[in-house]
């Protein structure tokens, strides 16, 4: 009896082993995917993947009269510091504004400009055929999980807490 517990304990630690180094694949696969959307977009579309979200994000159409910093910041799940050095960026090439919110006068509200809505509208074709070029080997099921799946890993990600 005692045998068979020690057999199933080593085929669980040899479980446990080989998921290991498929999650570690996984991240690292992440993390190369990210890089290489950031190369791609910046060659490919001349803005990078941030500016590229902020775009995005303020194009909505909850969005028209602007979004706070700190919306937009947990919108995009982007540090401040990124966000305010992308902004600038956007900013100096008149595509966003900082604007005084109307409900609260020392708050701004980050808003596309005009051209800023010219530039997100121009790039919008090319983002299109970005995206079918990249997902080209994916059927719609495919894309539909690969989205599932990757929700459900934001979510679990949320919930990490080391000791």
């Amino acid at each position: 009896m005692k045998g068979a517990a020690t057999k199933t304990s080593a085929a669980a630690k040899t479980s446990d082993v080989d998921l290991s180094a498929v999650n570690n694949r996984i991240f690292f696969r992440l993390f190369q995917l990210g890089n290489t959307l950031q190369r791609q977009a910046v060659k490919e579309l001349g803005i990078s993947t941030v500016q590229w979200a902020v775009l995005g994000a303020l194009s909505r159409a909850q969005a028209e009269e602007g979004m706070s910093f700190a919306e937009l910041s947990d919108y995009l799940v982007v540090s401040r510091q990124n966000l305010d050095g992308v902004l600038k960026r956007l900013e100096r090439d008149d595509h966003v504004v900082r604007i005084a919110d109307m409900t609260d006068r020392r708050a701004r509200l980050i808003k596309l400009t005009p051209q800023g809505r010219r530039l997100w509208s121009t790039l919008q074709p090319k983002i299109y055929e970005f995206y079918r070029q990249a997902m080209l080997q994916f059927r719609f099921d495919d894309s539909v999980s690969f989205v599932h799946y990757l929700n459900r890993l934001q979510a679990d990600l949320l919930e990490v807490k080391l000791p």
